[in-house]
């Protein structure tokens, strides 16, 4: 697999945990970045249970909702499984207002997400 600038990959297991590199995903360009990073760990990667960690990550555009919205179809395509962890109280608060919270599962923290996979 090709270098991976927006995001880190820590295999656990048969889990995949990725977290993001960048604080603020807001760049058009950083987002497609990521988002084929993340679509490799799928189609390429062969990946089929993905922990998405957003500790990092303080703020997240409406085009950066819209890859992971994207991800998650491939993810459902590709027969895995998806769950996002450590995301900030402002930016679950987004999810909850754009129902996003019923898409996704998630978990507070990376050890929750670890026990339910």
């Amino acid at each position: 697999m090709a270098t991976l600038r927006r995001i880190k990959v820590n295999d656990t297991g048969k889990v995949t945990v990725v977290t993001f590199n960048d604080s603020k995903i807001i760049d058009e360009a950083e987002i497609q970045e990521f988002g084929q990073e993340l679509y490799d760990l799928v189609e390429r990667g062969g990946k089929k249970k993905i922990i998405l960690n957003f500790g990092n990550v303080e703020f997240l555009s409406s085009a950066a909702l819209g890859k992971l919205i994207g991800f998650d179809k491939r993810v459902k395509q590709n027969k895995a499984e998806l769950m996002l962890t450590n995301i900030r109280p402002e930016i679950y608060e987004v999810f909850a207002i754009t129902k996003l919270t019923k898409l996704f599962i998630i978990k507070d923290d990376e050890a929750d997400a670890l026990a339910a996979m």
